[in-house]
């Protein structure tokens, strides 16, 4: 009989996936991948062979160990399995699955609740990056009720408060990795941004959208796919991002004026499926574009003033607001954003 593999099942945000504890899996990357695949059963569309969902959403794992770091609790690797391609790659972090980290760490006993709200400092080794998550631990107990909700997601849930410090580069080396808060690229205005996760920001306008779009319709558009595939490859290499064929680096957001109240609308990419709402990490490299002085997001943007503004990301099923604290000089010093998470399942996965 084949042995199986401790797992915890968890929504993290708007994402769904795996969580293991480092020691759990093959230490040898060849061999975790190749589990990991045959795990969410790719590459197969709809991935009937494997626990995936048959989204990149749903086909996703973290990696968490007991960290060695000063300051830091525990390191978390994200792992993209895609869907209908045998690779797996650690190329991006991902913001949403960070909302599982804090409470599978209280669970699998690498810390331990404090308190009615436990901190919990994780170290992203994706990107090298710090983030504090606050998990409700009330009288030492965790728990994943409470009255928070986020749009994407049915009902409420426990909050989970997650703030970045020092994002700004994370995989491109700069926050703006071709030193221009606009370039002309396949004759498109682009932001090319990297606050935490590589984006490439565009007016909806110039590649034919309005905004008003469903994912759904936006994936039936090949002449849109094959535009935004054409403009992501010639900006890898511009975002120090290398050949990115099969990188789900950059993210390809399409902006528009707001449409709800917010500061910005969105369409986004991930990088070949629309996302039914927005990353958030990519939330936050985007509202970060719409505080620079140009480009297609800032000028569209509805962006408030102060030294911390409250940036309302409209997305196809709602919206996610970023916090974004400013110095003298109008730059992000900190971002945070509110998710939840909840455990769904707890036991063995195999992968013969």
């Amino acid at each position: 009989m084949a042995e199986g593999v401790r797992c915890m099942w968890m929504r993290g945000g708007t994402s769904k996936g795996g969580f293991f504890l480092a020691d759990d899996l093959p230490r040898d990357a060849a061999a975790r991948d190749a589990f990991l695949l045959r795990m969410m059963g790719s590459p197969d569309a709809r991935q009937i062979d494997g626990l995936g969902g048959a989204d990149p959403l749903t086909s996703k794992v973290a990696v968490v160990r007991r960290s060695d770091r000063d300051g830091v609790d525990v390191d978390y690797l994200f792992l993209q399995v895609f869907v209908d391609q045998a690779i797996v790659t650690d190329k991006q972090n991902c913001g949403n699955m960070l909302a599982g980290v804090g409470p599978f760490a209280i669970e699998r006993g690498l810390i331990e609740a404090s308190g009615d709200e436990t901190p919990v400092t994780i170290y992203m080794e994706n990107t090298g990056q710090v983030a504090v998550a606050r998990v409700a631990t009330p009288e030492g107990k965790l728990t994943y009720a409470g009255g928070a909700a986020i749009d994407g997601v049915p009902g409420t849930a426990a909050a989970i408060p997650l703030e970045f410090k020092e994002t700004a580069g994370s995989s491109c080396g700069a926050l703006l990795p071709t030193g221009n808060a606009v370039d002309i690229v396949e004759g498109v205005e682009v932001t090319m941004i990297d606050n935490g996760m590589p984006v490439v920001v565009m007016r909806g306008a110039d590649l034919g959208i309005t905004g008003d779009e469903t994912p759904e319709a936006l994936e039936a558009d090949a002449t849109l796919r094959g535009r935004l595939e054409t403009l992501r490859l010639a900006c890898g290499p511009m975002m120090n991002l290398g050949d990115v064929r099969e990188k789900s680096v950059p993210k390809m957001t399409m902006v528009t004026a707001p449409k709800a109240g917010g500061a910005i609308n969105t369409r986004t990419f991930i990088p070949h499926r629309c996302h039914k709402t927005i990353g958030v990490l990519g939330a936050v490299s985007v509202a970060t574009a719409c505080l620079l002085d140009r480009g297609p997001a800032a000028d569209l943007a509805v962006s408030g003033g102060g030294e911390e503004r409250h940036l309302s990301i409209e997305h196809p099923t709602g919206e996610m607001t970023v916090i974004a604290k400013l110095d003298t000089e109008g730059q992000p010093t900190s971002t945070a954003i509110l998710r939840t998470a909840r455990k769904l399942m707890d036991g063995e996965v195999f992968g013969d």
